[in-house]
């Protein structure tokens, strides 16, 4: 059995846990846990530089410390902040932002401009994913080990997903594979299976719903349209199945507002959108603009693109990975917005951002590790931080979104 220890969470870390220090001085990492907080730990995993724990028992708890909604949390994968008021969430949120920043992007006094909270702390998501067991029923991923367990309830999904998936049922072995809900403002679901279509499972369900089985870019429309039509800021947008699209669409509405304030303040004549998606951001930005040209990757995306953009003739797209196409593209943009998933921009794709020369940047990103290490090489490259906001659109959970402004 491996040793216990009582010890004080001093912070909150990124990726959801807290920080303390074991009595040799080495770092510790547990989850569950709040500032101020004494637990007793048990060590998991002791690294050569760190140690990850389990929490064991709470014997001082934070005076605002409440009890967790879902019988799941700490559990589940999915939640790491059910325990924490909301706003408490937020300000830790904030906490963490400062520290990825400081200690990783290497600025010494990161100064955080705006904190936008969600508008809606349950109930915000528009996008659900499960894994479809051997035995037909819906999983979530298990936080310590990443194994799948059955569900029983969830919180997070917006209303006509919290009633669909319930009652949603696979015959045993049917269908072993992943299963992806999305819903728009009118209650309207369109459900993605990605797994072998050759094989497609019975599907007993009360509801009317889209339905679509995927299997890599090939897709086949069992049931209604292949689509859904989401309205974001009174705009509509069509998203395939398959494309990707802000999970949140009250967070999405305040990203897009504080970028577009940024825009309109440089007034750019040319504008290059580099991981573009479906157009959330181009569609709202091409009228301010002279040119637009957009890089996305996703085949399902930049046809969804095609669709939500094709009122502009200032606008124009190139397919492919930013990786490829940017050191090789011949467009001169006063204003490079880029939007790159969780793992950031890769070397040869900031490299050729920065070549660019453009008066700004301007960096929308959904982790901050990976935000502060590309805001140390942008800062290398001369740009300064002009400005940051953090968006949060994952109540529950450590996951935010940054805006960051750079200008040279």
């Amino acid at each position: 059995m491996n040793k216990q220890y009582s010890v004080e969470i001093q912070s909150m870390v990124y990726e959801g846990g807290g920080f303390s220090r074991l009595p040799d001085g080495k770092a510790v990492f547990v989850p569950y846990v709040m500032p101020g907080e004494q637990v007793t730990i048990q060590i998991r995993e002791d690294k050569k530089g760190f140690a990850l724990a389990d929490l064991v028992s709470v014997d001082r708890l934070h005076p605002q410390r409440i009890q967790p909604r879902c019988a799941h949390f700490g559990i589940c994968g999915g939640c790491h902040y059910q325990h924490i008021p909301y706003e408490l969430q937020v300000a830790y949120k904030k906490d963490i932002l400062i520290e990825q920043l400081q200690r990783i992007g290497g600025i010494e006094s990161p100064v955080i401009e705006a904190v936008i909270p969600s508008s809606n702390e349950w109930a915000y998501r528009n996008t659900v994913q499960f894994q479809v067991s051997s035995k037909g029923k819906l999983c979530y991923a298990k936080a310590r080990d990443n194994f799948p367990f059955a569900v029983r309830e969830c919180h997070l999904p917006m209303p006509a997903l919290a009633q669909l998936w319930p009652q949603l049922t696979f015959e045993p072995e049917s269908f072993i594979g992943r299963l992806d809900l999305r819903q728009n403002q009118n209650g309207d679901v369109l459900l993605e299976m990605n797994g072998n279509q050759s094989e497609i499972p019975e599907l007993e369900s009360e509801s009317s719903v889209s339905i679509v089985s995927l299997a890599g870019d090939d897709q086949v429309v069992l049931a209604g349209d292949g689509y859904l039509i989401a309205e974001v800021l009174g705009r509509p947008f069509l998203i395939s199945a398959g494309s990707f699209f802000q999970t949140n669409y009250s967070g999405a509405e305040a990203l897009i507002n504080q970028v577009l304030a940024l825009v309109r303040e440089y007034k750019p004549q040319r504008l290059l959108d580099v991981y573009s998606g479906v157009g959330l951001f181009s569609a709202f930005l091409a009228g301010e603009v002279d040119e637009l040209l957009a890089v996305e990757s996703s085949p399902a995306a930049c046809r969804d693109f095609v669709v939500n953009l094709d009122e502009f003739d200032t606008v124009s797209l190139a397919e492919g990975l930013a990786e490829k196409i940017l050191p090789e593209l011949d467009f001169s943009a006063d204003v490079v917005l880029v939007d790159p998933p969780r793992s950031g921009l890769r070397p040869q794709a900031r490299e050729a951002i920065l070549n660019q020369g453009a008066r700004a940047i301007i960096y929308v990103s959904c982790n901050p590790a990976t935000l502060a290490r590309d805001v140390r090489a942008i800062l290398e490259a001369g740009y300064r931080l002009e400005k940051t906001i953090l968006v949060d659109m994952f109540p529950q959970t450590y996951h935010m979104e940054t805006v960051a402004l750079f200008l040279i």
